[in-house]
């Protein structure tokens, strides 16, 4: 008898950051001198104040089971949390923590679509949005954006793209992979559009929301346009701003119904946030912020570098993002040119491949993220890795003919 994949599985493709990382590591193992510029992970350490907390609840005996989507101190810390930084208010019962952000787009999922629902996604995106829309039988719906509009959705765009089969419409600002992020007018117009649709529910993922620079201000949908409050999951976490990636905790605040809906998915899934990361998020949330501003400036330094040295390679053309720690450079120009072995460059695909093979280089191809032709440098890494990298390409364009 011959054994196969769920039907649900077979829908979705591995995730093209973690195959190029595990492809690095693996290069490196191997003795290579690899510079991977793949993850999408801050590379500070955690603050010591959130490890001490981390410690005292070890000490304390907090290991045991928690409520299913989060103590109640955390929610109180997220909901203290929205309405400090963005004018929302909620309660506890509107509140959802999971492991990680993943689960809470997921379970937002899952607790919602039906086979022929749609989810509207600005390319480029997240490499896990339309997988996950997929594997809880949604159906993704791509609407492009332009290198020229600063990768961001046009209003009039949205509407056409909007059916009655329509779900959810989900925004990502600031973005990964772009780095672009919605000023408040620019939100507006967009919740104009939404307006006229009642049955659209819209996701915001602000997982980078304390990651934009210069004078950006920061501003989430249901916070400029408090009409689509109701309708409106705002998606948050600790993983970037306090770099804390492998803690795991997403949190979520939105409409009573669908927290609850959110809840009954996670406790026949994952259960419970790991409690020891729960309490170290309180502290996260609650306590100092002072480091933020401190990785804010290096990070805008590290941007200002890789955008100004990738301008300079042969055939790049890389716009300065908003937010986050991501470039995404367009290589257009360099499709259809050959390395001196002899390959063509036929795609981002064959690009980034390219690069690692001659240059030692790990970047994420556009296709991936579903606008090509271009690619993905987190530069959430030293400037010294990051001068080295953007040297190394520029050596790998001008080698192409």
């Amino acid at each position: 008898m011959t054994h196969t994949v769920s039907q649900a599985l077979q829908r979705i493709k591995p995730s093209a950051t973690m195959a190029i990382s595990a492809k690095a590591r693996a290069l490196k193992a191997e003795g290579r001198n690899i510079i991977a510029l793949s993850a999408g992970e801050p590379d500070f350490d955690t603050p010591d104040n959130i490890k001490d907390a981390a410690i005292r609840a070890l000490r304390e005996g907090k290991t045991k089971y928690t409520d299913v989507d989060g103590i109640p101190e955390l929610k109180d810390a997220i909901c203290a949390k929205f309405k400090r930084e963005n004018g929302l208010t909620y309660t506890r019962s509107q509140i959802n923590v999971s492991p990680g952000g993943k689960p809470v787009i997921y379970n937002a999922f899952l607790a919602t679509l039906n086979p022929g629902d749609e989810v509207v996604i600005p390319t480029p995106y997240w490499v896990s949005y339309p997988d996950m829309a997929l594997l809880c039988g949604g159906a993704p719906v791509f609407v492009e954006t332009r290198i020229e509009d600063g990768f961001k959705l046009k209003p009039e765009n949205l509407a056409k793209a909007i059916t009655p089969h329509t779900k959810w419409v989900l925004l990502n600002s600031p973005s990964n992979p772009s780095g672009a992020a919605y000023t408040a007018d620019e939100l507006r117009a967009i919740a104009a559009v939404l307006l006229d649709f009642p049955h659209v529910m819209v996701l915001t993922d602000d997982m980078y929301e304390h990651l934009t620079y210069g004078d950006f201000k920061f501003t989430t949908i249901a916070e400029v346009e408090p009409r689509l409050y109701e309708r409106t999951l705002t998606m948050n976490g600790v993983s970037k701003a306090y770099s804390m990636t492998g803690w795991r905790i997403g949190y979520a605040g939105g409409p009573e119904w669908l927290i609850k809906a959110m809840a009954n998915a996670e406790g026949q899934t994952t259960s419970n946030p790991c409690s020891i990361s729960q309490w170290a998020s309180v502290e996260a949330l609650n306590g100092t912020q002072d480091f933020i501003p401190k990785n804010k400036k290096l990070f805008q330094e590290r941007r200002d570098l890789v955008v100004s040295m990738l301008n300079q390679a042969n055939g790049i053309k890389c716009p300065t993002p908003e937010g986050a720690f991501y470039v995404y450079p367009s290589i257009a120009a360099l499709i259809g040119k050959a390395t001196p072995a002899g390959a063509v460059i036929a795609s981002d695909e064959a690009f980034a491949t390219a690069l690692l093979d001659a240059e030692g280089v790990a970047v994420v191809h556009g296709t991936a993220f579903g606008l090509a032709p271009a690619f993905r440098i987190s530069y959430a890494t030293s400037n010294a890795a990051l001068e080295d990298a953007c040297a190394r390409i520029q050596r790998f364009c001008a080698s192409l003919r």
